[in-house]
């Protein structure tokens, strides 16, 4: 399972990563092109919110896997090892929910926006498409998640090997 897991995450975190490097490599043409010839790229900002909300939700698997986001542990640091287990399980339950959420509603909200057929004002880009992309990333998450509380709740090692 957890290899499985740990391949989609590399997937889904390279294209994320693709995705944030083409929406540096756009910025960088607009400035250019609106410092040098008064001639920015039309819906850069558009495409650039576009680009950084599908690279942040292809991330956050990856960075879930690794045990990587932000964990506030002042008052736990010195707590049992089964006390910690049991909070970062409950945590990763807790995430897998929010993500599951997430997930569903983008979903929801693609469809939804599909229907009404709502575009980008300024390139007139199905809104839908944006919606759509970030639901497989909110989704991996909670598998992920869930995976991550399985181990916390059984004492079983959440450590991705390399």
């Amino acid at each position: 399972m957890l290899v499985v897991l740990r391949f989609f995450a590399l997937l889904f975190a390279l294209l994320g990563g693709l995705a944030a490097s083409a929406v540096g490599v756009l910025t960088a043409s607009s400035i250019i092109g609106r410092a040098l010839w008064s001639s920015p790229i039309p819906g850069d900002v558009e495409l650039t919110q576009f680009g950084i909300a599908l690279a942040i939700s292809l991330c956050l698997p990856w960075c879930q896997l690794h045990g990587a986001n932000i964990i506030v542990d002042f008052f736990t640091a010195r707590a049992a090892a089964r006390t910690q287990r049991l909070l970062d399980g409950i945590g990763a339950v807790l995430l897998a929910a929010m993500t599951a959420l997430l997930a569903w509603r983008t979903a929801v909200g693609a469809t939804s926006v599909q229907d009404a057929g709502e575009t980008s004002m300024i390139l007139g880009l199905p809104m839908w498409i944006v919606y759509a992309v970030l639901a497989p990333g909110f989704a991996l998450t909670m598998a992920i998640a869930i995976y991550q509380a399985w181990c916390h709740f059984t004492g079983r090692s959440v450590e991705v090997p390399v």
